[in-house]
């Protein structure tokens, strides 16, 4: 393993000291937590939108953090849910007395604990609305899931509902925005290599020189079907195919691409990807509204690429054009 860390067990913590560093002006930390929330926080008079997962999927979810998308994020360990009271705690301190809607991607240890978490927050008299999101269209009930799993898609969620959010918008109207959002967006990835765990040190699971995995999970999870190496317009045809079926787009509608890369890929190469995605997006007569094309949603190092289709209309497409300012996005 050849990683810029110190000691593995300070891995978590010592990344959220960095971010901190790095932006004073837009996250704090809260004492004995591995919880950010907005520096300027809690806004007053708007609705407080919050997330949470484990660690290792960077920017997600901390970098997203700021005027027009998250209020706070709470940090698990590498690939570990963080727990009810680390969760209470980003609630409880995001919260402005307008409620706070949780996002959460669909894993059993996250669903569980911000489960617990928000009847911990009602009990001390914070409203807490929750959206659970489950775009992964590649395999049903994986490791850590019960249903379909939640990855890149959920940025789009956090868009969404951060920019009803900052537009004045109820409770109600934010989780209604970000569920218009979930029941709109799929995505389906792969990978090339697998991840190296900081604490583990070695490949979390086995694949051949000349093998790829399509339908890969963002923690290694399987996927649908391991194959030999194809090329990058073999990929990006059967990942937007995929995607493009199950979210049962017809001829003339609009929608936001993004081609999100899983830690390890050049950006030249999520580019390569994305030329033969929008190729098949338009043969089945879409408008590609929005393209987004970067690393959203990682594993690590891991090397391999995510495609993700967002129908929109035109509420969608206003919540996502309006100003985020962000560590990780900015518009």
């Amino acid at each position: 393993m050849k990683k810029l860390i110190n000691d593995p067990s300070d891995y978590v913590d010592e990344m959220l000291d960095g971010m901190v560093a790095a932006y004073p002006d837009r996250v704090r930390r809260l004492e004995g937590t591995k919880v950010l929330v907005r520096a300027d926080g809690p806004v007053e008079g708007k609705v407080a939108v919050v997330s949470g997962g484990g660690s290792g999927h960077e920017p997600t979810h901390a970098g997203y953090i700021g005027d027009g998308m998250l209020d706070g994020a709470a940090s698990g360990e590498v690939f570990t849910s963080p727990t009810a009271n680390e969760l209470d705690e980003m609630v409880q301190a995001a919260d402005a007395g307008e409620g706070v809607l949780c996002v959460v991607k669909n894993y059993e240890g996250d669903v569980m604990n911000f489960d617990t978490a928000a009847e911990m927050a009602d009990m001390e008299g914070v409203e807490v609305e929750q959206v659970v999101v489950n775009d992964d269209v590649a395999v049903e009930d994986s490791l850590y899931t019960s249903g379909r799993r939640g990855v890149a898609g959920t940025i789009f969620v956090h868009k969404v509902a951060g920019a009803k959010a900052a537009d004045g918008g109820s409770l109600a109207e934010v989780k209604e925005v970000a569920e218009k959002a979930i029941d709109n967006v799929r995505t389906m990835g792969m990978a090339l290599t697998s991840c190296i765990t900081p604490e583990k040190g070695e490949e979390t699971f086995d694949l051949g020189e000349d093998e790829i995995e399509l339908g890969i999970g963002i923690h290694g999870e399987p996927g649908t079907e391991r194959t030999e190496q194809m090329s990058a317009e073999a990929v990006a045809e059967h990942l937007t195919t995929n995607v493009l079926d199950d979210l049962e787009v017809e001829d003339g509608e609009e929608v936001v691409v993004m081609v999100n890369g899983m830690g390890g890929t050049p950006l030249s190469e999520l580019f390569i990807v994305n030329r033969t995605v929008q190729d098949v997006v338009a043969e089945r007569g879409l408008d590609v509204w929005d393209t987004w094309v970067g690393d959203y949603m990682t594993s690590l190092d891991m090397e391999g690429c995510s495609v993700t289709v967002l129908r929109v209309d035109d509420e969608l497409k206003e919540l996502l054009d309006a100003s985020v300012d962000t560590p990780a996005l900015k518009r």
